[in-house]
């Protein structure tokens, strides 16, 4: 009995000793810890509208497959996600294998964007940064690459301006609006942001983040703060964490007119598929859209639930549609293995195939 506890006692000194080694550790490695930028990939800034920025990135490949390729994310976060650090950036996987790569940024909305509308944003910084593109690079099409809401601002663009866009690559982008899974989805038909855009205007970042977050609440506010502490001693999984951390909570308001026909006219009532959705004064036909598509969804996505995406083929126009479902989540896509493995490979050999 005596030495049972003699046991006890000898193990518990042993965890305490070893919780406070591990604690000073932590002290250590936060204390000299580098704080990871937004984008690690060299860009220049080459040309502006309003608080929208076009970015091209500093090719790393002498040999460039042509034409360049612009990249729209989404509006509700931030782009650097893809390019977080060096070695395991999307962005930077695809520039060493030869892509041209262009991105606009979207800015940070303020009020005086409060009437900004889909229609500002796709016919208007969005065929200009494509139009900036053809002229600098000569070539009559261009390459677009669409990421989550960017992914069906890029659709909508390319059934409208067909004749400027040579490929189009949609990820992880939602089309078919007429489902119930993952709870953003069912959300969307019954939320009243008609209400919320009238009593913001400019709907505040935090509002639409912390929405994100209900949708794995335990998963994305509790666990994984408790799965950090066996981690505070360990300077890679801190920087990944607080690299994420940054972006997770770096969100854009969303200008209301833009979201108020986004929710409405999507999430409510399906119009993109229906081919009843409306930009400005012109009707958006999903069969204009005849050029290759190359369409990746993600297997396990919390946001984008595969039965809003895998419909997408038989709503287009093109014969040559190329369609990958990725064992990952909606941020994995971008920043897992599988990104640089699978992902960076798939995408670069099929824009250098179609770019003959």
């Amino acid at each position: 009995m005596f030495d049972e506890l003699l046991e006890i006692n000898k193990q518990n000194f042993e965890d305490v000793i070893h919780s406070q080694k591990k604690m000073l550790g932590a002290i250590d490695t936060l204390a000299h810890l580098e704080l990871p930028k937004k984008g690690v990939s060299e860009k220049e800034a080459v040309y502006t509208s309003d608080k929208v920025t076009l970015y091209h990135y500093v090719p790393k490949s002498k040999k460039l497959i042509s034409p360049p390729v612009l990249i729209s994310y989404a509006l509700v976060n931030k782009y650097y996600m893809m390019d977080l650090q060096e070695g395991k950036s999307f962005i930077g996987g695809l520039l060493d294998a030869g892509l041209d790569l262009y991105l606009i940024d979207w800015g940070y909305p303020t009020k005086d964007d409060m009437y900004m509308t889909m229609e500002d944003y796709i016919l208007g910084y969005l065929d200009e940064a494509v139009d900036y593109i053809r002229e600098e690079s000569g070539y009559d099409q261009i390459n677009l690459m669409g990421i989550c809401q960017g992914g069906t601002f890029s659709t909508i663009y390319t059934s409208l301006r067909p004749e400027k866009i040579k490929n189009l690559i949609t990820l992880v982008t939602p089309i078919d609006f007429d489902t119930d899974e993952k709870l953003l989805f069912k959300w969307g038909p019954y939320l009243d942001i008609d209400s919320i855009v009238d009593a913001y205007g400019v709907v505040p970042g935090d509002f639409m983040n912390n929405g994100f977050l209900m949708l794995q609440p335990v998963t994305l506010t509790t666990n994984k703060y408790l799965d950090l502490i066996d981690s505070l001693d360990d300077a890679d999984k801190m920087t990944n964490f607080i690299a994420m951390e940054k972006w997770i909570f770096d969100s854009p308001g969303q200008a209301g007119e833009t979201i108020r026909q986004f929710n409405n006219d999507l999430y409510r009532d399906n119009k993109l598929v229906k081919g009843e959705l409306m930009i400005g004064d012109e009707q958006v036909d999903m069969k204009n859209i005849q050029c290759p598509v190359l369409h990746i969804y993600a297997k396990f996505d919390h946001q984008v639930p595969n039965s809003s995406s895998d419909k997408m083929k038989k709503y287009v126009g093109s014969k040559d549609f190329e369609e990958h479902c990725i064992e990952t989540g909606h941020i994995g896509l971008f920043v897992s293995g599988k990104s640089q493995k699978i992902v960076v490979p798939m995408i670069s050999d099929w824009v250098k195939d179609h770019s003959k």
